[in-house]
């Protein structure tokens, strides 16, 4: 049998071998190295339980470690919790294997059971930063999207204190901005998870100005992907946020911004870079480009969800339409989605129907965007097309030109209920007030047996836009005669 010491140095040496590349770490676990470590955490020795530890956490600190593994027998996590109190690398390492194993409902109640929350309240209260952040990090995750687990964290405390005050306290500007950041999304994800009101101090004057001050350009681009990000998070469904969000410290021309990034110049052009790091950096530069175009539109998005007056100062900053329809086009697909569902929200503009989209030709890269696009973006796209088609838009006919009707009803025939609805919908707009000609196209297109299966469909919504194209098919007597002459029969039976 293997030496404890012997054991432990060897564990060190993977630890050091963990620090390297992604291709390393996928090397490790590729060897099954995770599952020994999990096992050597059941020692009586400490210094091979800190040497698994260590590596652990780097391993998990990476997106291709297998999480699963975290939660997968219960008494892990028991047994990560009860090493919290024996040292501050204890700390450190439980908090952000923690971190990384509870992004599931599941995972996330599991570690609430085994009173996680608590233990991550004490450690909030570290006086090491390296302590306070993973331990951020981990109770942002447990609340994400969980009200059960949120409304624990709401009414837990420690030391007198709750901990949302404790979060406040991170909040401050004498605090790193990247602790501000970690509090200010774990105060997000309690308010979206139902935790803590809109109307709450908390998120009006605490979590608010914390995040639009974070979207700032004297940031690193990181922080303010990740601010912008999470204020789209926080304001995507209350008006009275968006609105206040709107006005407050510039934020709409800080993230019309984001859209302009423009990599700084070098401190180091005197090195010579290899060809292999020269590309390296552009790739990188590219992604953080990406990242700001992705983390502006979905701000924007949210921002102009519901008020006409927020649509109308986003869209008259900084040409913004210019970079939506170049956004539309862009090679990543995170992008094109954000880009589009910047355009659903204020294609809700019945003026900026009439205007702004009329002059930018937003109709056509939306429907080339519509060709072969995946499911999340069909959706979102399939949306607007509903809005750029309603009768007083100048768009309708230009794109019904474009071939929107066969790609319509080919849409009312996906498995997809959010891709049906929209496809019906958006024909029961094109088809209001059309001239008979447009009427029979679409029925030609849909064919009588369809239309039958959509008034039979299990989604209420589609029934119900499926009786409203008919309703708009048959609006006048001649109308009614030529179609009724045509398929009569079959809709008599």
């Amino acid at each position: 049998m293997m030496p404890i010491q012997l054991k432990a140095e060897a564990t060190v040496t993977l630890g050091s071998l963990a620090k390297g590349t992604e291709d390393h770490i996928k090397a490790l676990v590729d060897m099954g190295v995770v599952p020994v470590l999990i096992a050597g955490l059941g020692s009586d020795e400490v210094k091979l339980i800190e040497a698994c530890l260590r590596c652990l956490r780097t391993i998990f600190e990476f997106s291709c470690a297998p999480v699963g593994l975290i939660c997968q027998d219960e008494n892990l996590p028991l047994r990560l919790l009860s090493l919290i109190p024996h040292s501050v690398s204890n700390q450190v390492c439980v908090a952000t294997i923690l971190a990384a194993g509870c992004k599931t409902a599941e995972n996330q109640n599991l570690l609430c059971r085994q009173e996680a929350v608590p233990a991550l309240a004490a450690l909030l209260c570290s006086p090491h930063y390296k302590v306070q952040m993973p331990s951020l990090r981990c109770l942002a995750n447990m609340c994400f999207q969980n009200q059960k687990v949120s409304a624990i964290v709401a009414t837990s405390s420690f030391g007198g204190k709750s901990v949302p005050d404790l979060l406040v306290g991170l909040m401050a500007r004498d605090k790193p901005s990247e602790m501000q950041m970690g509090a200010a999304r774990c105060i997000t994800y309690m308010h979206r998870a139902g935790a803590v009101s809109a109307e709450d101090p908390k998120i009006l004057y605490r979590t608010l100005p914390c995040l639009v001050r974070l979207c700032k350009k004297d940031r690193p681009c990181e922080e303010r992907v990740t601010a912008a990000e999470t204020l789209a998070y926080l304001t995507e469904v209350d008006t009275e946020l968006q609105r206040l969000a709107s006005i407050s410290n510039h934020l709409v021309p800080t993230l019309a911004e984001l859209l302009h990034y423009q990599p700084e110049p070098s401190h180091t052009q005197a090195v010579q870079l290899t060809p292999s790091q020269t590309a390296q950096r552009l790739e990188q530069e590219v992604k953080t480009a990406q990242d700001m175009k992705q983390a502006a539109f979905r701000a924007f998005a949210s921002l102009g969800a519901n008020d006409e007056d927020i649509r109308k100062k986003i869209i008259e900053t900084d040409n913004l339409m210019d970079h939506i329809v170049s956004g539309l086009q862009d090679p990543s697909q995170r992008v094109r989605l954000a880009a589009v569902r910047c355009l659903h929200s204020l294609s809700r503009s019945v003026q900026q129907l009439r205007t702004t989209f009329q002059d930018h030709s937003v109709w056509r890269p939306l429907m080339q965007l519509l060709q072969g696009a995946s499911d999340d973006i069909l959706t979102v796209a399939s949306s607007t097309l509903c809005n750029l088609l309603l009768e007083f838009s100048p768009s309708k006919e230009p794109i019904l030109e474009s071939g929107a009707v066969d790609l319509l009803c080919g849409l009312t025939r996906r498995q997809d209920p959010a891709l049906r609805l929209n496809g019906i919908w958006a024909l029961m707009n094109m088809a209001f007030q059309a001239e008979q000609k447009i009427k029979s196209q679409i029925l030609h297109a849909l064919g009588t047996d369809q239309i039958f299966r959509l008034l039979s469909d299990p989604e209420v919504g589609v029934l119900m836009k499926t009786l409203g194209l008919l309703r708009n098919l048959l609006s006048t007597k001649p109308h009614i005669d030529h179609i009724m002459g045509l398929h009569g029969n079959q809709i008599m039976q």
